[in-house]
C-alpha cells in the first residue's frame, strides 16, 4: 500500500512540478529572451498543452487508483481527494480542449501577430481574456492538485502509523 501511495505522490509532484516549472520560469523565460512574441507564444502554448494532457492523464490514473480499497481511512476524506482529483483533471481538460481551441482559432482570425493589434480591437481584448481565463484555470488546477498532494499524503502517513501501531501491539 505504501508503494501506491508513493506512486501517486510522485505523480502528482511531477505533475505540480511541470505546471510550476511552465507557469515561473518557461512562459516568462520565453517572453524575456526570444525575439518575437509570436515564437515565444508558441513555445508555451506547446508547453502548456503537454502539461494538460499529462493533468488529464495523471489525473484519470490518481481518480482510479483512488477506488484500490484501503483499510480505515475516513470516507469523507478520501471524497474531498476525489474531488480535488477531479477538478484538477477537467480543469486541465477545460483548458486545453475549451481555452485553448477557442485561443488558437482567435489567432487564426486574427492573422497577424498579437502585438501589432490596437489595445482597443475587439480581438485582442476576446484574447486578452481568453488568455486570463487560461492562466486562472491553470492556477485552480496547481492550487488544488497541491492540496490533494497533502491528502494523500496524510492518508500515507495514516496507513504507515496504523501498521506501527498493529506491529506494537503484537
Amino acid at each position: 500500500m505504501k508503494l501506491l501511495s508513493d506512486f501517486r505522490l510522485l505523480l502528482l509532484g511531477l505533475w505540480l512540478g511541470a505546471a510550476c516549472f511552465l507557469s515561473f520560469a518557461v512562459a516568462p523565460g520565453a517572453f524575456a529572451v526570444l525575439p518575437s512574441r509570436e515564437a515565444a507564444g508558441a513555445i508555451v502554448n506547446r508547453t502548456l498543452a503537454i502539461v494538460n494532457y499529462s493533468g488529464i492523464v495523471i489525473g484519470l490514473i490518481l481518480l482510479a487508483s483512488s477506488y484500490i480499497p484501503k483499510q480505515n481511512f475516513s470516507r469523507v476524506w478520501l471524497w474531498i481527494e476525489r474531488i480535488l482529483l477531479l477538478v484538477t483533471t477537467a480543469a486541465c481538460a477545460f483548458g486545453q480542449f475549451f481555452i485553448g481551441l477557442k485561443l488558437q482559432t482567435l489567432r487564426a482570425a486574427i492573422g497577424r501577430p498579437i502585438e501589432e493589434i490596437a489595445a482597443d480591437d475587439p480581438l485582442k481584448i476576446a484574447f486578452n481574456d481568453l488568455h486570463g481565463q487560461s492562466v486562472t484555470v491553470l492556477s485552480v488546477a496547481m492550487i488544488v492538485a497541491f492540496i490533494a498532494f497533502f491528502l494523500i499524503a496524510r492518508r500515507a502517513r495514516s496507513f504507515e502509523n496504523q501498521i506501527k501501531t498493529n506491529v506494537e501491539l503484537d
